[in-house]
């Protein structure tokens, strides 16, 4: 299995902080926030890894992180995306990489308490199709929500009103290979983005995603008040460690 860290985007709802900067190179308590979603990857025996990006701090990323020794990893490889296309439109860069093979995928704003190491061996037994990893949350209109009958979810709604029911999708993300036929069948939202509800979408559509509840805290760092979040969280309980 592969991964792939998504770490692009303008960080527009952390300004000023990221007018000079991308905002997954702002710190996290003690460590730069990239940092948590590539150990993530690491601890659930992840040794490959790409990194995609964007804006004119991407070469910061190289100088920060280098190759991924520190992480343990055999290969911290780099991809660049040009403008903002949407977080499928950013994973669609890593095709190449992951060379027929499964991929997590995580979005850099991401800072998880546990491990996704269960997960991770879960769906390398599943072999196929996608896995999302849901939590329970106070505020699901801001994420993807799974609408649940029984054991499956049925449909997943971007940022609904009105959410029907109180899970959040993560940003955490196992594919099969052909997660990049799926994108390539996508159109663009109102927001003119590859979305990639809708690449989960396709998958249930088609029977094969399944679930699991992350275990441990979760949060984004993606908003002033989720950064100050994951700031407290990590000093007062810890993360997942190098």
């Amino acid at each position: 299995m592969r991964g792939v860290v998504l770490a692009g985007g303008l960080g527009s709802r952390l300004l000023p902080l990221t007018k000079v900067t991308n905002k997954h190179l702002l710190p996290i308590y003690d460590r730069p926030m990239i940092y948590y979603p590539i150990q993530a990857l690491a601890n659930a025996d992840i040794q490959e890894v790409m990194l995609v990006t964007g804006g004119s701090s991407a070469g910061d990323f190289l100088k920060l992180l280098g190759n991924g020794k520190d992480f343990g990893l055999k290969r911290l490889n780099y991809s660049y995306q040009e403008g903002e296309g949407g977080i499928a439109d950013a994973l669609r860069l890593a095709e190449h990489f992951v060379d027929g093979e499964l991929v997590c995928v995580i979005l850099g704003d991401n800072i998880i308490e546990g491990h996704i190491a269960r997960a991770a061996d879960a769906f390398r037994k599943q072999q196929q199709g996608a896995k999302i990893l849901l939590k329970e949350v106070k505020n699901p209109q801001r994420f993807g929500v799974p609408i649940l009958e029984g054991n499956r979810v049925v449909k997943i709604e971007e940022k609904p009103a009105n959410p029907r029911s109180s899970y959040a999708v993560t940003g955490m993300y196992f594919y099969d290979a052909s997660v990049f036929d799926v994108i390539k069948t996508l159109k663009p939202s109102g927001r003119g983005e590859l979305e990639i509800t809708d690449v989960n979408n396709a998958y249930i559509a088609n029977g094969t995603l399944t679930w699991d509840i992350l275990e441990g805290w979760w949060t984004d760092a993606g908003t002033i008040e989720s950064l100050y979040l994951a700031n407290q969280l990590v000093a007062q309980t810890g993360a997942n460690k190098l």
